[in-house]
């Protein structure tokens, strides 16, 4: 057993992982902002599942320092952020500060304890500079065009210069995108809309059908986390920064997810329509993860209809809780390794 201290906790990957490690057997303390109505924290009351729960923005260090300091991890995953793009050509500041200034925060606050924790900082694969290529590997050029992937990028280059400039610390950076899963209700992302959609019985409407994203369940890529900070501890050679995606071959488009759906929902509605946001999103997003497959024998282990139809199960369920736990359950028979466990 470990104990754990996650940002972002509330939130929708934050939410899976704190059942996840609970079903692990591990203590979790979380930081974040106040969970987003509807969501799978408030849904499966998972407050009760904490050993310390802290309301608060990451710019604010004080808090953020104070919280590390009281939960004493042996693990601190950082995944607060501001993740949308679409949010950050309208607030280009908070995303700056949130993920930027956030994130610099969270290091200072890991930097100042007694004992600082094997330390886990995920940025995404928008942190990649669009190049036209495909199957970034972790040695390519970061970049961006909107404000959301330059923060990440800025995010990212800090944690890589932190790490090198204090030897002492134990820094990870892991990079995955377009995870998909039950109970996200975030705004201008796929399947939360496509839940909406369905829920009201209003078409879905959608921009870019043919964007190429690299599509995966949410608790493959929890998995590959695990399975990484694992590595780390048994002192398995691993790099600082590692892919976690599908194969570029099997990433897949929007108008994919939408064939899954129509197949599963027949009264399925759905407009394409065009895209008159004036703002630049990539159309071709993948990664090449052959260091994680490599490294950690990691890989998805939910194919990509099966991914989409689990994510859609909330629509039928009963309890969030119950649905959820169900899942976990399931994936991990399904998987050989599970993190930081044995």
């Amino acid at each position: 057993m470990m104990d754990f201290f996650v940002t972002g906790h509330t939130g929708f990957k934050g939410s899976w992982l704190t059942v996840l490690l609970r079903t692990l057997g591990h203590r979790v303390s979380g930081y974040s902002l106040e969970p987003v109505r509807g969501g799978l924290f408030e849904r499966a009351e998972l407050r009760s599942e904490l050993i310390h729960h802290f309301n608060g923005d990451v710019r604010d260090k004080p808090r953020l320092q104070e919280a590390l300091r009281i939960s004493k991890p042996d693990v601190a995953i950082h995944l607060a952020a501001q993740p949308l793009v679409l949010k950050s050509y309208e607030d280009p500041i908070e995303t700056y500060t949130t993920n930027v200034d956030g994130t610099r925060n969270f290091l200072e606050a890991v930097t100042s304890l007694k004992k600082p924790p094997i330390t886990l900082v995920v940025t995404t694969d928008k942190v990649y500079r669009d190049s036209g290529a495909t199957g970034h590997r972790e040695n390519d050029p970061l970049g961006g065009f909107d404000p959301y992937s330059t923060s990440k990028a800025m995010a990212d280059i800090l944690s890589q210069g932190w790490a090198l400039s204090n030897a002492n610390l134990k820094i990870l950076i892991a990079r995955a995108g377009n995870v998909i899963g039950a109970y996200d209700v975030s705004e201008h992302r796929l399947i939360p809309d496509v839940v909406r959609s369905l829920n009201s019985n209003a078409p879905l409407k959608v921009r870019n059908p043919d964007s190429i994203r690299p599509w995966q369940h949410v608790l493959d890529c929890l998995n590959g986390y695990l399975m990484y900070i694992d590595a780390y501890i048994r002192n398995t050679p691993v790099p600082m920064v590692l892919n976690f995606g599908p194969d570029p071959e099997n990433s897949k488009t929007v108008r994919d997810v939408l064939r899954v759906i129509e197949a599963e929902f027949p009264n399925f509605k759905l407009e394409i329509e065009g895209d008159n946001t004036k703002m630049r999103e990539t159309a071709q997003l993948s990664l090449d993860s052959t260091l994680a497959m490599k490294l950690l024998n990691w890989k998805n282990l939910i194919p990509f209809q099966d991914a989409v139809r689990l994510s859609l199960e909330e629509i039928h369920a009963v309890s969030p809780r119950v649905m959820v736990q169900g899942q976990v359950d399931d994936f991990l028979r399904r998987a050989s390794l599970r993190g930081p466990t044995q």
